[in-house]
């Protein structure tokens, strides 16, 4: 999916935090601007350098609005 999320291109981003006994679920659509790994000021991490590195999306929604969206194994991206 990494290679798809070009600057330009249209997506559908579905999120969602569980709770103990259901989820809550977001649904954002733009258009790519960004998308990279930035680390975190994660002293906890033991990583790289020290840094917890996350999956980062930026992306223009319709009404001119930039989000940043941080990824993790429970987001869904659908190339509209």
């Amino acid at each position: 999916m990494r290679e798809k999320l070009l600057p330009g291109v249209r997506v559908r981003v579905t999120q969602q935090i569980a709770a103990r006994h259901y989820a809550l679920t977001s649904e954002i659509r733009g258009t790519v601007v960004e998308y990279k790994q930035k680390s975190t000021g994660s002293w906890y991490a033991h990583s790289k350098n020290d840094k917890l590195w996350l999956d980062r999306l930026l992306i223009k929604k319709d009404d001119g609005e930039l989000t940043t969206l941080n990824l993790d194994e429970f987001t869904r991206i659908t190339v509209e």
